[in-house]
């Protein structure tokens, strides 16, 4: 697995991909852990979680650049995928954690103590995508980690060193063995991942077809899965919109991190008395971005 980088076309990383007993270790190391790691309190789960939180933000500009070296994004942005989005949702997790695995009260009955129990489901597979590596897969890590699971990643092959570098901080935040664990994998071993009756829940982020493909290969489990796809994003610009305030907020939303977000504008309809000046305004702003080597800050 070869990691060109869109920095100057050169490799920038080379993996060797799982083999098939290196799966099989993964699937088992992670059914044992979890056995265990469900035995945590949601108050050791929360520390592990802060602790690793802690280890990237301290390392942001490090793996900001080693983002842009994988997937291009400038250097003056990829740390704050870490310092702001990472780090804001994975705390916001940790806040909430105590009060939203706590048991749920049921309406009493005569002789019965009733009450709902979230229990973990088993090993959750995380396939995260490349264009936010680190923003997409924590949404999925940290809950299911929070909530009792061992985790599998598989990060998208332009941004292996991610899922490394989550080993790395999930060490040093002294998580159990097993519990968190990362694969380089091509397709077809995800497919066959995914139709393993160890595997309990698959999270997947990317394209639409990518989420055909999970649910095939998790249609005959029955198994649940999460799916963030790929929209069509529209935007409409009134008669009576501010037109420079459009202008602006619309080329950014077309072209911010390069054009590769989930919901970057595709499509945008305009009222027609507003039409032309916004056609000669976007072009004009447009035309003021620079492309540029995204290591110079």
């Amino acid at each position: 697995m070869k990691v060109v980088t869109p920095v100057d076309g050169s490799v920038y990383a080379e993996r060797a991909l799982a083999s098939v007993s290196q799966v099989e270790k993964s699937l088992s190391r992670a059914v044992k852990a979890q056995r265990a790691w469900r035995q945590a309190t949601v108050a050791e789960r929360i520390s592990v979680i802060r602790k690793m939180v802690s280890w990237c933000v301290e390392r942001a500009d490090q793996l900001g650049e080693e983002l842009a070296w994988q997937m291009g994004r400038p250097v003056a942005y990829a740390p704050n995928e870490i310092r702001r989005g990472f780090q804001e949702r994975a705390l916001y997790m940790a806040d909430i954690a105590q009060e939203s695995l706590q048991d749920l009260p049921v309406d009493e009955k005569q002789g019965f103590r009733r009450f709902i129990r979230r229990e973990p489901l088993g090993v959750v597979l995380v396939v995260a995508p490349w264009n936010y590596p680190w923003l997409t897969s924590v949404n999925a890590i940290v809950p299911a980690l929070l909530a009792g699971n061992s985790v599998i990643l598989k990060m998208a092959q332009q941004t292996p060193l991610v899922a490394e570098r989550y080993a790395e901080a999930f060490n040093a935040a002294g998580l159990p063995e097993g519990v968190f664990q990362y694969l380089h994998m091509n397709h077809l071993q995800v497919s066959r991942m995914i139709a393993d009756p160890r595997i309990a829940f698959v999270a997947f982020t990317g394209s639409v077809g990518g989420g055909h493909a999970v649910q095939k290969a998790a249609a005959s489990r029955f198994i649940p899965t999460g799916l963030e796809l790929g929209g069509k994003d529209p935007a409409y610009v009134r008669a009576d919109a501010d037109l420079k305030f459009a202008v602006e907020n619309l080329v950014d939303g077309s072209y911010f991190n390069s054009g590769q977000s989930c919901c970057g504008v595709e499509r945008i309809y305009v009222a027609k008395p507003l039409f032309k000046p916004f056609v000669e305004a976007f072009v004009d702003l447009t035309r003021q971005y620079r492309l540029g080597n995204p290591l110079e800050p």
